[in-house]
């Protein structure tokens, strides 16, 4: 529950996470409380598309940038219809914002949409901390809400784990609806939405792609209603061990041998669909500067990131599944977590990051022509 005055900046607010520690600073946005897992990103730019990224629905953000707010807010960034983060952490935010698109300041569009955060905490220290214990359970007090420290510590310690959390409908759209192909039309795509990022269908459209986005509760009749050239998973937040739906109509798709492509939380998906497991990090990535290799081409992305969680597959052999053969097509060169799979028996294939990068970088927008020429090969 969430309270919006004004003069937030004044009053005190208190971070409390599930172990323990706690951080003391100002209000930033909304006045009251919130819950929920505490995360860092990395990256110095594209605040704006993150805070609007349904993949952080749940979740406490905390910018290791420490000057946040410079551009203030403008109604074209957005990646979706709101802001999802649960809460907003940053350490020195912009007094005036200065840029020729700003509309209204960051702190004020927190407010509106009724987003608590907190600010003038030690960000550096918060960030080592999680690398150090893990992201974990965390809450933000502010005004009336704030109690007695192991008051606060007992409502935070009563919240959900993310592990587990299935919160993908949560954030899907209800009802279907058409993104047009720019140009000339050239394919059909029936994209799923797990939490669908805005510029992933705009970037489809930019190749003469019409792309229908499905609610996550399609059936494959659905998709095949549309009579698609291929089928897209999409992004999105939770624990990917929860989305048993979702496998399932992916596993549907594979048998029909449509080309597919999966970014993120559709990664996932296509890996428990092949037969593999997922795990949770300790303090995921998220960020727009993550190191990948395509171990197709020898080519290493920086790359933009949002996930908790990840595909357990060997990265050190053609794994053989119901689907044919699989291998890891991607890897993450800081720490060599899968960040992307492909069959070599059927046109599928996904990347466990995000190659639209609205905010940057767009290393990896190749993917979509990849995609593309997988429904070429097909159509031929």
């Amino acid at each position: 529950m969430t309270t919006s005055t004004r003069g937030a900046a004044k009053t005190p607010a208190v971070l409390v996470l599930e172990d323990g520690r706690t951080f003391r600073g100002r209000a930033y946005g909304a006045v009251g409380e919130t819950f929920g897992e505490a995360v860092f990103s990395t990256g110095m730019t594209g605040y704006q598309e993150t805070l609007t990224d349904p993949s952080y629905d749940r979740q406490i953000v905390v910018a290791t940038a420490p000057q946040i707010g410079n551009t203030g807010w403008n109604d074209e960034d957005d990646e979706s219809g709101r802001i999802w983060v649960s809460g907003y952490v940053v350490r020195d935010p912009a007094r005036v914002p200065s840029n020729w698109r700003a509309k209204r300041s960051l702190d004020d569009e927190l407010e509106r949409q009724g987003v608590v955060g907190i600010s003038g905490i030690d960000t550096r220290a918060l960030t080592r901390h999680l690398r150090e214990r893990g992201s974990m359970r965390a809450g933000i007090f502010s005004g009336e809400a704030v109690a007695g420290d192991a008051e606060l510590l007992a409502r935070v310690q009563a919240q959900p784990h993310m592990k587990g959390a299935s919160l993908y409908e949560e954030v899907a759209t209800k009802e279907a609806y058409v993104v047009p192909a720019v140009g000339e039309k050239r394919f059909t795509v029936a994209a799923i939405d797990l939490g669908i990022k805005g510029m992933t269908p705009h970037r489809m459209a930019e190749r003469g792609i019409e792309v229908h986005v499905l609610p996550a509760t399609a059936t494959a009749d659905e998709i095949y209603a549309v009579n698609p050239d291929g089928v897209f998973f999409s992004n999105g937040p939770g624990d990917p061990a929860t989305a048993d739906g979702p496998v399932a109509l992916m596993t549907a798709v594979l048998e029909r041998r449509t080309p597919l492509f999966g970014i993120c939380f559709g990664n996932q998906i296509l890996g428990r669909a092949l037969g593999f497991g997922t795990y949770k990090l300790k303090y995921g990535h998220r960020g727009i500067n993550q190191p990948v290799q395509d171990r197709t081409t020898g080519k290493v992305e920086v790359t933009a990131h949002n996930h908790g969680f990840a595909v357990d597959a060997p990265l050190d052999k053609v794994s053989d599944t119901k689907f044919g053969r699989a291998e890891v097509s991607h890897v993450c060169l800081n720490d060599d977590v899968v960040e992307g799979l492909q069959l070599l028996d059927q046109p599928a294939f996904s990347v466990q990051y995000h190659p639209e990068a609205a905010a940057g970088p767009h290393d990896a927008a190749y993917l979509f022509d990849r995609f593309v020429s997988l429904m070429e090969g097909q159509r031929a």
